[in-house]
């Protein structure tokens, strides 16, 4: 083997770094990667950066609701080769989650095949496919019109948004999970109309308090349904961001077959599965800890829901059985918020009011952004239309002028000249083709013109006039709810009811 040389101007430099600060500086670089580029929601969209990037790659796609699915393999190598540099089964694991209607309370991704279920994974990417559910249209939507400000992605060759326009507070309404380094966060979903009413009312009354609040805003409503017992946890975790409730079953007693009654279950707690509450029942009475019951049967399928049927032997109690089963058992489960999200870079703990008021000064901001570029797109355009008045009156003398000019820089001066037009009116009217040019009615161009200047008018109103802008916000809300929103599903108890 040959020895290796060493150029003779070469210089060793050895530099002596302490291993207990390397290691502190390693670890907070670490952390700060953790907290703000993956496991952390942005408090105004609501979405992790993984999420915001499937969807946005989605968007890209055009993989729509109006289009055919196409395999989730292809959404996650386009995410992660573009703008997600991290593991394809994470991506995987979020696209997944945002599919799921029981993790959600308004799915973002329309899941085609097996994405599981409570008790079992998905299949793998290659075998399942996605598409936009119609809601992800409303928090894309503004994208073309300079509502958000887009960043490089990892490598500087493409750039991505920092942000979704977010139609809908989405924080809230499908909530978040995440574990990050020396904080994590647990919010649950909430219904989309209650807090759309929410925002409007703090859109009409900006003083108002939390107890008027919650007045729109009770308390979380669930995907999977369920009685929340208790209501006292709500309301310190809207005030502080912190708190728990308990969420128990649904269930009521009835007869299952000619000689026996039993407990029918037709809605679990939030994330419980059949198959855990099965599990845990049979564990109970193999260790005799639980008498009475003969069977258990999980006859939950799509057409009919959930429904575990635990049928309970004669001379048993099933009222009191029913008690005790949701004190040894997931029947009856704690969901502990902790409301952690980003707000300006930077993690808080926020409470119900904060949260909503972060909302609404982004969709503020979105609205004025989408507002200010709608002006001067219609500006622009009746400059145009003035443009064309002016020539169409004498077509005649324009193609005149055209034809009879060397190049198209003396045409445009000529132009300028005859109808007193502008450098880009006259561009304008150069660039349009003969045919177009002609087929113009002085009739279309006023009736265009008018329009222009009467949008012109509501633009700039908006722009100038707060309450204006507040009132576009409330309408978009409204309309937003209308279409997307849902009936409540979870039922909330101040205490707990006796068994039905």
């Amino acid at each position: 083997m040959a020895k290796k040389t060493v150029d003779d101007d070469f210089t060793e430099n050895i530099i002596d770094v302490d291993v207990s600060r390397e290691m502190e500086n390693s670890f907070l670089e670490y952390a700060y990667s953790v907290i703000y580029s993956r496991a952390l929601p942005d408090a105004r969209d609501g979405l992790k950066p993984v999420q915001r990037r499937i969807l946005f790659t989605m968007s890209d796609m055009g993989v729509r609701p109006d289009r055919a699915h196409v395999k989730s393999a292809r959404v996650v190598g386009q995410v992660m080769g573009q703008l997600h540099p991290h593991g394809d089964a994470a991506i995987y694991d979020a696209l997944v989650r945002t599919a799921q209607p029981w993790a959600m309370r308004l799915p973002l991704v329309d899941g085609h095949g097996n994405f599981g279920s409570l008790d079992a994974g998905p299949a793998a990417m290659r075998y399942t496919e996605c598409r936009m559910a119609p809601p992800a249209l409303a928090m894309i939507d503004g994208f073309d019109e300079d509502t958000v400000d887009f960043e490089p992605n990892y490598d500087g060759k493409e750039t991505e948004p920092s942000v979704l326009p977010a139609a809908f507070p989405n924080l809230l309404v499908n909530g978040a999970s995440g574990i990050a380094v020396g904080m994590a966060t647990n919010i649950p979903p909430h219904n989309l109309v209650e807090v759309v009413a929410a925002l409007r009312h703090m859109l009409n009354h900006p003083d108002t308090d939390l107890e008027e609040i919650m007045r729109f805003v009770p308390g979380p409503d669930l995907p999977t349904g369920g009685r929340i017992v208790g209501l006292d946890g709500i309301a310190d975790a809207y005030r502080t961001g912190k708190g728990s409730f308990k969420i128990r079953a649904t269930a009521r007693i009835e007869k299952v077959s000619p000689r026996r009654r039993g407990i029918v279950v037709t809605e679990l707690p939030y994330m419980v599965g059949p198959e855990r509450i099965i599990d845990q029942i049979k564990t109970l009475v193999q260790s005799k800890k639980i008498t009475g019951i003969s069977d258990v049967k999980d006859l939950t399928d799509l057409a009919n829901g959930t429904r575990l049927v635990i049928e309970v032997k004669n001379g048993i109690n099933p009222e009191a059985l029913l008690e005790r089963l949701y004190k040894l058992t997931k029947l009856e489960d704690s969901f502990a918020i902790n409301a952690v999200s980003l707000v300006e870079g930077q993690p808080r703990t926020l409470g119900l009011k904060e949260m909503l008021q972060v909302y609404l000064d982004h969709r503020l901001e979105v609205t004025l952004r989408r507002t200010n570029f709608q002006l001067n797109k219609a500006k622009d355009r009746l400059h145009l239309v003035e443009g064309l008045l002016l020539a169409i009156v004498d077509i005649d003398d324009v193609i005149a002028i055209i034809r009879s000019s060397e190049d198209a820089a003396t045409a445009r001066t000529r132009l300028m000249e005859a109808f007193n037009l502008d450098e880009v009116q006259a561009n304008y009217i150069l660039d349009m083709q003969l045919r177009r040019l002609t087929k113009f009615s002085t009739i279309e161009l006023e009736s265009e013109r008018d329009e222009l200047r009467e949008r012109i008018e509501g633009l700039v109103l908006i722009v100038n006039d707060e309450s204006e802008l507040r009132r576009v916000v409330s309408e978009d809300l409204a309309e937003v709810s209308t279409k997307y929103g849902t009936p409540r599903r979870t039922v909330l108890l101040g205490a707990a009811p006796p068994a039905a």
